[in-house]
């Protein structure tokens, strides 16, 4: 059976959560296009850290898993003002039970880069995985050269709690990674 995807989007765009200048939502079919075409407009920024479907098979089948496995939740981070997507976050391993967890994917499109949206869609995710989805941790796993994201999730207030060396097979090799969490009680309210 193939993806079963959520309702097309109406004319005027619902978000899951919204900050001053970013909402997030689900993935959809209709932003193949879109999606596919920031992704291959930001090859250089993503290489060698990620590499998300720069075409619409791809995409499909990366959207399906998302929509499909109830372990992974996708959201796409879209600039209120046009709608148009500054980037991704997923949260991928979703375990519930004691663990309540998740491990958080995301990168930011090249138009994005540097203007705080990422920012701000990562404090919507992961006060929605906290709120409407009940986990209690997000974990993200990043290459020690990798500046940028280590940047945002310190920003954020993840904390760095260990290295794994060889943990993620990545652009054909095994590549050690820092360790950054955050649980439910390290969220200010607002």
């Amino acid at each position: 059976m193939g993806a079963q995807y959520p309702e097309p989007m109406p004319d005027k765009i619902t978000y899951l959560a919204e900050g001053p200048r970013v909402g997030i939502r689900y993935f959809t079919p209709r932003d193949a296009g879109e999606f596919t075409a920031l992704a291959r407009e930001s090859r250089a920024l993503h290489a060698p850290w990620l590499f998300p479907p720069t075409d619409p098979e791809a995409y499909a089948a990366y959207a399906g898993r998302l929509v499909d496995d109830p372990t992974r939740q996708g959201f796409l981070v879209c600039t209120r003002e046009d709608g148009r997507i500054a980037g991704f976050i997923n949260i991928n391993n979703i375990v519930q039970g004691a663990f309540l967890s998740g491990a958080l994917g995301y990168g930011a499109f090249a138009h994005a880069v540097g203007r705080g949206l990422m920012g701000e869609g990562l404090d919507l995710v992961t006060r929605y995985a906290f709120g409407t989805l009940g986990l209690h941790r997000l974990e993200v796993n990043i290459q020690p050269a990798n500046t940028a994201s280590i940047a945002l999730v310190r920003r954020a207030g993840y904390r760095l709690e260990g290295f794994s060396p060889d943990f993620l097979f990545i652009d054909g090799a095994w590549r050690d990674h820092q360790r950054w969490a955050i649980t439910a009680e390290m969220v200010e309210p607002r």
